[in-house]
């Protein structure tokens, strides 16, 4: 793309692929570097992340095995930079999606011990009972560990019969929410997610469509897990 001339750096066409950065913009510092390709503007981003609002239909995946993967919904230089879901959401599960290339932050986020809260709206097949809310806030147990798991908050939407709730978790382990709520009798209908860490899903955002995060808002993820 650089030897076709494809490229610019600060309103210039770089031809050659090797020629330092610094020569072209000597005044000016990294993140302030702005590429142009094929006329379009991207800027320069030491770090990946971006938020995706995942639609149904679409697995965390890098290989999928049944369905399309989320990768397939960003652009091939976000794709070839090597970007991961943080976490995972299922096939059928939409909202909030983060992806980016900085493992630690990656890890961070997703680890109990940082305990990045994630807001779930979970729409049940059966009514919602008090009884099931404090269940959870208690903890309740899954198959799979012995130890108990706990809601960091759960609040019904409805004033009475209640079939929306808010579920805010502090971890994620496979099919957690739909299990959890299994627990105390009831069933996930439909799934999906409004935040994660200090990110609310961005209402502009259509299914299927992605952004960069604002610096104002990475940082302020960042900081939230201690890498500011």
């Amino acid at each position: 793309m650089v030897r076709l001339g494809r490229v610019a750096v600060g309103g210039v066409v770089v031809e050659d692929p090797d020629l330092p950065l610094g020569e072209l913009l000597p005044q000016a510092e990294p993140q302030d570097w702005v590429f142009e390709v094929d006329g379009k503007a991207w800027p320069y981003r030491e770090r990946a992340v971006v938020m995706l609002h995942k639609p149904a239909g679409h697995e965390c995946s890098l290989k999928p095995r049944h369905h399309p993967s989320v990768m397939s919904l960003l652009p091939t230089p976000l794709r070839l930079r090597g970007l991961q879901p943080i976490g995972r959401l299922d096939e059928d599960t939409t909202g909030l999606l983060l992806l980016t290339d900085d493992g630690e932050l990656n890890h961070r986020l997703t680890s109990p011990k940082w305990h990045a809260p994630k807001v779930y709206q979970v729409s049940c097949r059966h009514a919602w009972v008090a009884d099931a809310t404090q269940r959870l806030l208690d903890g309740v147990v899954l198959d799979d560990d012995p130890q108990a798991v706990q809601a960091l908050a759960v609040q019904a939407l409805e004033e009475a019969q209640a079939h929306t709730v808010l579920l805010t978790l502090g971890e994620g382990r496979y099919h957690q929410v739909k299990r959890m709520v299994a627990a105390v009798g009831n069933r996930v209908d439909a799934l999906h997610r409004l935040r994660m860490g200090t990110l609310d899903l961005d209402p502009k955002l259509a299914p299927g469509q992605w952004r960069w995060l604002t610096p104002e808002e990475e940082s302020a993820l960042r900081a939230s897990v201690r890498l500011d």
